[in-house]
């Protein structure tokens, strides 16, 4: 017999778990996800989420609260008599009143090898710290930050030159298929749950702008790590005087290599970049407004020349 599933989850991460449930015959009660945000050329219009237009193509009834403050909204969730809510990448934090309000609890699919990476920002920051090996976690939820008792683990290498996008579009797909199994278990009762490990507990803080800089003065694995750990969004990046005024440059790909010269300096014609220790060669670039481009095709429209110290 399917279960009755709450499915709470906002961006396109999330949307793959909502259409495996939904494939493999469980009974998809509501789908709950962020409101319509302002978006657009202008911000003018409102944009659903990918999880709402999601929901609206499987004819799923969608609610989206602003918060979970109001005691109407407890009454509501309740109302839906759900057996269990599947929560993946929602972005709002769920009162005990919404993670009693299903039969069987609430169930989120994370993306990291828990305690390590509990937050916001686990994919970035495991590529940002150089971790070798990150996964998706099947975790039934408590009133805590990501530290419930886990049900399901399954691990994903990551590889030397992975981005974040591939490694997020990877664990979307493995989550997916870890939830369908977790549920499969919840529904046949055979579902269990260990405590996560007190050791090792590591907070992933959503990334801020400030640190998006490329610091060219750390080793070049550092900066390997810091460029692919923000690509594709929100890009690290560096200022590069073009015309005379400073623009900014994204890069979106780098590869390690050799070179040895001042943090910053462009060693050859190939954008080997100087670094504190190390260099790494800029493969991949986007420039405010424009596309992105591999290195040689930049450089046809945005000649940079060896010598040239990057900021």
């Amino acid at each position: 017999m399917a279960l009755r599933i709450i499915f709470m989850g906002t961006p396109e991460f999330s949307v793959v778990t909502l259409e495996a449930l939904a494939a493999a015959g469980h009974d998809i009660v509501a789908v709950y996800t962020q409101p319509p945000r302002p978006g657009g050329r202008r911000g003018l219009d409102l944009q659903k989420s990918p999880v709402h237009l999601t929901a609206e193509r499987l004819a799923l009834p969608v609610l989206h609260p602003v918060n979970f403050r109001e005691q109407e909204d407890h009454t509501r969730f309740r109302a839906l008599d759900a057996d269990v809510a599947v929560v993946v990448a929602y972005g709002l934090l769920l009162p005990e009143a919404i993670l009693t309000g299903t039969r069987l609890g609430a169930y989120n699919g994370h993306a990291s090898l828990l305690p390590r990476w509990r937050g916001a920002a686990p994919i970035q920051r495991a590529i940002m710290a150089g971790d070798a090996e990150t996964g998706m976690m099947v975790m039934k939820m408590d009133k805590g930050l990501d530290t419930g008792p886990v049900a399901l683990t399954r691990k994903v290498a990551i590889g030397p030159d992975m981005t974040a996008g591939e490694l997020h579009d990877r664990l979307s797909a493995v989550g997916a298929e870890a939830m369908v199994e977790a549920m499969a278990g919840l529904e046949a009762g055979t579902l269990q749950t260990v405590p996560q490990a007190e050791e090792g507990v590591i907070y992933a803080a959503k990334i801020d702008k400030g640190e998006t800089r490329i610091d060219f003065s750390r080793d070049a694995a550092q900066v390997h790590n810091h460029i692919r750990g923000l690509s594709p969004f929100p890009g690290a990046w560096f200022e590069l005087e073009v015309n005379g005024k400073p623009e900014r440059v994204k890069v979106l790909r780098s590869a390690l290599a050799d070179g040895v010269g001042v943090p910053g300096a462009v060693l050859d014609p190939s954008l080997t970049i100087a670094c504190g220790r190390g260099a790494v060669r800029l493969t991949r670039l986007q420039k405010a407004g424009g596309k992105p481009l591999d290195a040689a095709d930049f450089l046809r429209g945005t000649p940079v020349s060896p010598g040239t110290v990057l900021n």
